[in-house]
């Protein structure tokens, strides 16, 4: 363990695409104290806002025909992703730093899927427990009602 480090710790991660808040909790039944905020401002802009101009124009090869190229990703959903990233790296370091050994995950549905797929296996591993809820405006006290009242085993 590291100086300072508590592996007896939770992580609650309360998240949205564009604003992520990390809690810690010293007991399983523990309040909730709020230890870091992340914010992406660009997930809060509008489609329009993202993008520079249309998008290119292709040529049919045989015949006249032309038509617009399609977006693999919109951009709005790059910026979500992206954030997903600097979460997942977040909550990386806090386990590299062993200031957690269980996790909450506390997100907007579309937000906790991409999430999931940005975590690392030990990371991942350290999930107790998920809720598929936008949680981010509520204080501290109401996040933590929402939760089950043990936040994981200590068996």
């Amino acid at each position: 363990m590291t100086p300072g480090g508590d592996m007896g710790k939770a992580f609650v991660l309360v998240a949205d695409s564009a604003y992520a808040r990390i809690f810690t909790a010293d007991s399983p039944m523990g309040p909730l104290s709020e230890l870091a905020a992340l914010t992406h401002p660009e997930s809060r802009l509008h489609e329009r806002d993202l993008v520079s101009d249309a998008p290119g124009r292709t040529f049919d090869s045989m015949g006249d025909g032309r038509h617009g190229m399609e977006v693999a990703v919109r951009p709005k959903q790059q910026e979500a992703i992206e954030f997903a990233g600097e979460v997942a790296r977040r909550l990386e370091e806090g386990l590299q730093r062993q200031e957690f050994a269980h996790l909450v995950l506390v997100a907007a549905p579309e937000f906790l899927g991409l999430l999931r797929g940005k975590l690392d296996a030990s990371v991942r591993d350290r999930v107790t427990l998920e809720i598929a809820k936008n949680l981010v405006k509520h204080s501290p006290e109401e996040i933590r009602r929402t939760l089950p009242e043990r936040l994981y085993s200590t068996l």
